[in-house]
């Protein structure tokens, strides 16, 4: 090579180097040892490197995910979603697993996705598990078109009794998201806004026909809203001693609002849904 003047590959230095204990009497092994330390000290500087790098990585992802999540739900919910891991690990280790993996996976999300809801933040309605189950909700609709008779009704419902939301109640089945939930009003008493007898709400969404499993908990809850502004929806306020007469102190049962539903869905099966002309909404 130094005869024709060609440059030496960087590897011969190297070669030579390694080859010097053979001219000096020494012995292979010894040779292959050293260029074995070499090696591994070459990888080992890699490694740490590489490390080094992930574990910055690791931790930058961590505390941005940690502040993310912090900023967007607050503590109160975390702690809540937290509660219902532990349970549902508990129950699955004592076999006692309620609903559906599929369906509570599904509840999880939605129930998180709720508490980052900018509608939720707002006070538009409010979320309750009862008795800590993913497949009961109470939901409490407190802001309705300000602009509606439905509005005004809520107001005096204050004044009257202390109260001033819709209380509404979902229950889930094991199928959901491929089946809708059951969702009926539980107080107060409401003529129109399509409530019917025992609360039950006529909503071809809320029918097996009409459900698609893309929609979510609170695209429902935004559209019952709206359907009871539409539906021209009215509290009923008892007068003394009439509040007994009807459903048991004002408040609708979920046997009669099952059995109303039933008997809706029947209904619609046979002649199908109405579909009200555009100016009405």
């Amino acid at each position: 090579m130094r005869l024709h003047s060609l440059p030496e590959p960087p590897d011969v230095e190297r070669l030579r180097t390694a080859l010097d204990p053979l001219r000096l009497g020494g012995s292979n092994e010894a040779a292959a040892q050293r260029m074995e330390a070499e090696d591994a000290e070459d990888i080992d500087d890699d490694e740490e490197s590489d490390a080094e790098e992930d574990l910055h990585l690791d931790m930058d992802e961590g505390d941005a995910n940690a502040k993310s999540k912090g900023e967007e739900i607050e503590l109160e919910h975390l702690a809540t979603l937290e509660r219902l891991r532990q349970n549902q690990r508990q129950d699955y280790l004592k076999g006692s697993v309620c609903g559906s993996v599929q369906a509570t996976d599904r509840l999880m999300k939605e129930l998180r996705d709720i508490y980052r809801s900018d509608s939720f933040k707002k006070g538009m309605y409010s979320i309750e598990l009862v008795n800590d189950s993913l497949y009961e909700w109470n939901v409490r609709l407190m802001c309705v078109d300000p602009d509606s008779p439905l509005h005004s009704d809520l107001i005096l419902l204050k004044e009257k009794e202390g109260k001033d939301s819709i209380l509404l109640n979902m229950l889930f089945k094991e199928t959901y998201p491929f089946e809708p939930p059951f969702v009926r009003v539980v107080h107060p008493m409401i003529s129109g806004g399509y409530v019917l007898i025992g609360g039950a709400i006529c909503m071809e969404l809320l029918t097996k026909q009409g459900w698609s499993s893309a929609y979510t908990v609170e695209a429902v809850i935004m559209q019952i809203s709206a359907t009871l502004v539409k539906g021209k929806a009215r509290i009923q306020f008892q007068g003394p001693g009439s509040a007994s007469k009807v459903c048991g102190q004002g408040q609708y049962s979920l046997a009669r609002a099952q059995q109303s539903f039933k008997s809706l869905v029947q209904i619609h099966e046979k002649n199908g849904w109405f579909t009200p002309p555009k100016e009405d909404g």
